[in-house]
């Protein structure tokens, strides 16, 4: 997965948090850094799949998002 993820923890579910910015609703947790990110490998593999079986676009990974 060539796709840049974003993990962070989140107080309020008490889990890490990871998500693909550049897959609109992609993201999973864990209870650790390590399940959130392969749990969120899952999900983006199942996003892609879905993505492809109903025609719609797949987003060209852009690799490492940089901000301003």
């Amino acid at each position: 997965m060539n796709y840049e993820v974003i993990i962070f923890w989140s107080d309020e579910d008490q889990a890490f948090i990871a998500e693909v910015p550049e897959l609109p609703g992609c993201m999973a947790d864990g209870k650790t850094y390590e399940a959130a990110l392969k749990n969120v490998r899952q999900i983006s593999r199942e996003w892609l799949q879905t993505a492809k079986e109903l025609g719609r676009p797949i987003p060209q990974a852009k690799g490492r998002l940089r901000f301003a």
